[in-house]
């Protein structure tokens, strides 16, 4: 990534997210802050997003990097940063941190949404995460009930956090550019601390529904329901027309 005014604002919002946002007078003014917000950044490369979180004093960073060479790099140029070699996907994250964690990232395109979902894992442990994503994950991500983005990565997340998208990141702000846009979102833990449902059977039937997003949920939830008993009017719905807790008030009606 070249420019650094992204790198920048990406950090920005976490700080802000995670309420270690300078006061506006000042500008570097953190004492109204939290004594430390431990931070995990994911694949940070050569740093270009590290150096500028390694700036706010009130963050506790660790990085986790899985490239040898990148590893190599943040050891030598950054001595004090605390650098996991290792992927990110197979790490138990229980003792990384003492107490909760955020995450940041310019996440890899092709595990995000894995990230994400092993962030579900453990949303009672992180309370803010900011990446950025291909942008048609980040809006699938954003997206609200009612348009033909909203999805299950939509349905699952909303259900634990609140989800900005904060900005688009152009082609040309890369070398060499990929073909696609990029886009910064940012999670914020709700407080919903548990389903009204059955976990396991909310997240089957949340995926079951949108792997058949053209059909009436009463054809698509067939599959594991008896089609006999979705006489409800919201079957007559589809999928993507659907809140959070329309999926959990379906749920919660077939949990034991």
């Amino acid at each position: 990534m070249r420019d650094e005014n992204i790198a920048q604002n990406i950090a920005k919002a976490l700080s802000a997210g995670a309420g270690l946002q300078p006061v506006p007078s000042t500008g570097t003014d953190y004492k109204s802050a939290p004594a430390v917000t431990n931070v995990l950044e994911i694949g940070p490369g050569m740093g270009v997003l590290t150096k500028y979180l390694l700036q706010n004093p009130k963050i506790l960073l660790k990085v986790v990097e899985i490239d040898t060479e990148s590893v190599a790099y943040l050891n030598k140029n950054y001595p004090d940063l605390t650098v996991i070699s290792d992927d990110f996907l197979k790490m138990n994250l229980d003792n990384l941190f003492d107490g909760n964690f955020s995450i940041i990232g310019n996440f890899p395109y092709n595990i995000s949404s894995q990230i994400l979902f092993k962030m579900l894992e453990y949303r009672n442990d992180i309370p803010v995460l900011v990446g950025m994503f291909q942008k048609e994950v980040a809006e699938r991500v954003a997206s609200k009930h009612g348009n033909k983005t909203y999805g299950i990565l939509s349905v699952l997340l909303q259900a634990f956090y609140d989800i900005e998208y904060l900005f688009t990141v152009h082609e040309h702000v890369f070398s060499p550019p990929p073909k696609v846009k990029s886009a910064v979102i940012r999670l914020t833990r709700n407080t919903r601390e548990n389903l009204n449902c059955d976990e396991k059977l909310f997240f089957k039937v949340v995926k079951t529904a949108f792997n058949q997003r053209r059909k009436t949920l009463r054809n698509a939830l067939s599959v594991i329901f008896d089609k006999t008993l979705l006489t409800d009017s919201i079957f007559d719905k589809r999928a993507e027309q659907l809140t959070v807790e329309d999926f959990e008030k379906i749920t919660s009606t077939f949990s034991s």
